[in-house]
């Protein structure tokens, strides 16, 4: 029986590489609310999320959280749950807006790869062509914590922009950078890590960091950078528009992912969920630390993070989620080829990431056949990631499956993450 289940998952799997290979159109398919049984998901099973998350409110493990549960295009469970604001009373909302900070990523990478299909440039072209500051970039060799003063030796090689999508550029991340000595250079230097309310733009910030040294050689190793935000600015040079203006010329209006955005309009600041913290047993707002957590709704707009800015809901993540599993398309709007997106599923960082469970793509981590094994994490070839203030997604081409949990934390531990995608996939009964 076993067997019987795994050659399925199999066949699942290759019958959607077969789409990607085809272009089937009939498999571009809009998300619509359906019985659970219709796709294949038992009730029964899908209630354990149901109840998971309520227990997970009732407990105060979180404030609140708003969940999507989809299976061949048919979302069979899309619940709001607790406090938006536990302040106000403000109740959680399915079309609640939340700071999805680092799932901006897969969207960047995915505009980014839009202007490769326009024949603007190959992936192993150096960044330097078009941001000339990042000609000489070196690795960093001492570092002097009193004086804050750094010397490098050259880099090996240039960075690519295949280096910038896969985390290998040897970039970092400032403040929440792992290596102390960066997060001050970073800081001395003026760079903006993720989010901001300051009148900055994304080329001030860029250009500023292309003179700051790298953790190691590009290529040699994968380190959690600001990549994405070099390419967003690439996106606005090769593109001649602003990076927001592409988005949401190029993407979000074509998709209808309407709420998705760096900064919302005052009509839905309102919508925005809190980001909460735990303060003697009771939800408060999270404070001003090196950010200030309303970036979204206020202060000068300007800063379009690549690797972190956007703001979205659980719904329009779906939409963009469903338009790969369609193999690029969604709502009559062709975003990426098929042989796209094969590419950028393939495996491009080798075993610099994720050790025997997952690789990294062109746009995503990648569930491999350890992951598999491991349990919990879906089918190979899985595609996630998630973002700082605890939000979370994963695409199981093999099932068809989408999960989107969206919460808004900082500084609390807690475990619906990987509960809410073990029960994902033990709701599968076909």
């Amino acid at each position: 029986m076993k067997n019987a289940l795994a050659h399925a998952r199999w066949i699942r799997f290759f019958c959607w590489l077969l789409i990607l290979q085809l272009g089937v159109q009939g498999a571009s398919v809009r998300l619509k609310n359906g019985r659970p049984s219709s796709a294949g998901i038992a009730p029964e099973r899908l209630e354990r999320i149901d109840q998971m998350l309520q227990d997970a409110v009732e407990k105060a493990s979180i404030p609140g959280a708003v969940a999507l549960v989809a299976r061949h295009g048919r979302i069979v469970l899309h619940r709001a749950y607790g406090m938006a604001d536990s302040t106000a009373q403000q109740p959680m909302e399915r079309d609640s807006i939340f700071r999805i900070a680092s799932q901006t990523k897969a969207i960047t990478s995915t505009a980014v790869m839009m202007l490769w299909e326009e024949g603007h440039f190959q992936l192993d072209d150096p960044i330097s062509r078009w941001i000339p500051e990042f000609e000489k970039v070196g690795v960093l060799k001492d570092y002097d914590e009193t004086s804050g003063q750094w010397t490098s030796e050259p880099a090996k090689r240039p960075i690519t922009i295949r280096h910038l999508l896969t985390h290998t550029s040897g970039l970092g991340y400032g403040v929440i950078d792992g290596d102390p000595r960066f997060k001050e250079i970073y800081s001395r230097a003026g760079v903006i890590d993720l989010f901001t309310t300051e009148s900055v733009t994304i080329k001030q910030s860029v250009t500023q960091l292309a003179q700051l040294p790298l953790h190691h050689h590009p290529g040699d190793r994968f380190t959690y950078s600001e990549g994405l935000d070099v390419l967003g600015y690439f996106i606005e040079l090769i593109s001649g528009m602003s990076f927001s203006d592409f988005l949401e010329q190029r993407i979000f209006e074509p998709l209808g992912m309407e709420d998705t955005a760096f900064y919302q309009p005052e009509h839905k600041a309102n919508r925005l969920v809190k980001v909460q913290t735990l303060q003697e047993g009771q939800w408060a707002h999270y404070p001003v630390t090196f950010y200030d957590p309303d970036y979204p709704i206020k202060g000068s707009k300007t800063f379009f993070s690549g690797g972190a800015g956007l703001s979205s809901t659980a719904k329009d993540y779906a939409i963009f989620l469903q338009m790969y599993l369609n193999g690029g398309t969604y709502n009559g709007h062709r975003i990426l080829s098929r042989t796209t997106i094969a590419t950028m599923m393939q495996n491009q960082t080798g075993d610099l990431f994720g050790g025997s469970e997952k690789f990294h793509g062109l746009a995503f981590g990648v569930v491999s056949e350890g992951g598999v094994a491991k349990g919990g994490l879906g089918s190979r070839g899985t595609f996630e990631w998630g973002g700082y203030f605890n939000t979370q997604y994963f695409a199981d081409p093999a099932e068809g499956l989408i999960g989107i949990l969206m919460k808004q934390t900082q500084g609390v531990s807690e475990d619906t993450a990987w509960r809410f995608r073990q029960l994902c996939g033990q709701s599968i009964s076909d």
